[in-house]
């Protein structure tokens, strides 16, 4: 990737793309689990695309700039699914042979899942490697600004349910934040937005880069919820 020039990015974006910036901190739970297991073999390698939109220029009254028309781009697995049902994630997925990094194998993905146009979507940052335990995955997040954005949609019904842009100004407020806690105990950063519940590795990322670039709002952080019962309250499963 072309290191972006700081006049390249958008000002409010600048620090959650910053060389050594680890927005990860509150997945720690997951980077203990893999210390915790016994690897008998490499981890898959895949990428997701962090995709935000919304104005360049900051808004000075806003925490970190952030426009008011900021978004980022998710999408959220079918209800017909058996497991996970109702998912929300990163438009991503695994390394290919073909792929040249990971910022092809996210824009590619991107491409496949929400028919995403690469034109316009300009990649900013690639942060550290998260490891997923139960599918085995190092994810590599993409952090990328969609300068000019183009219609989406779901491509392929039977996977995806919805393809949506969410307006970080829900995703950051406060009344849609908390914690969620799941029968083994972790606890996970938590969204209920749209009628969907944003956590796990994409609530963790997205609070990690919240708070990386200034943009969080004062939140609850001892409203703790149980993870099924606040999965099931929106029709979604594990």
């Amino acid at each position: 990737m072309t290191t972006p020039t700081p006049e390249n990015i958008p000002p409010w974006l600048r620090k959650a793309t910053e060389p050594g910036t680890d927005a990860t901190d509150t997945l720690s739970v997951a980077r203990a689990l893999r210390r915790a297991m016994t690897i008998t073999s490499a981890p898959r390698q895949a990428a997701v695309l962090v995709l935000f939109s919304g104005s360049f220029e900051p808004d000075p009254n806003a925490p970190g700039g952030l426009p008011a028309d900021a978004d980022v781009l998710l999408t959220q697995r079918a209800s017909t699914m058996r497991q996970h049902r109702g998912q929300v994630a990163f438009p991503g997925g695994e390394v290919e042979a073909g792929d040249t990094g990971p910022i092809d194998t996210a824009l590619r993905e991107a491409c496949e899942e929400t028919g995403l146009e690469r034109v316009g979507v300009e990649p900013l940052a690639v942060l550290p490697k998260l490891f997923v335990p139960p599918s085995r995955f190092d994810v590599t997040p993409v952090v990328a600004y969609w300068r000019t954005p183009r219609a989406v949609g779901v491509v392929n019904e039977h996977e995806t349910e919805r393809v949506v842009r969410v307006p970080l100004a829900e995703l950051l407020d406060p009344a849609n934040r908390f914690l969620v806690r799941g029968s083994l105990g972790y606890q996970s950063p938590a969204f209920q937005v749209d009628g969907m519940l944003v956590w796990g590795l994409t609530g963790g990322i997205l609070a990690g880069l919240f708070k990386a670039a200034g943009w969080e709002r004062d939140w609850d952080r001892n409203d703790v919820r149980d993870l099924e019962t606040s999965l099931a309250a929106v029709g979604m499963t594990l």
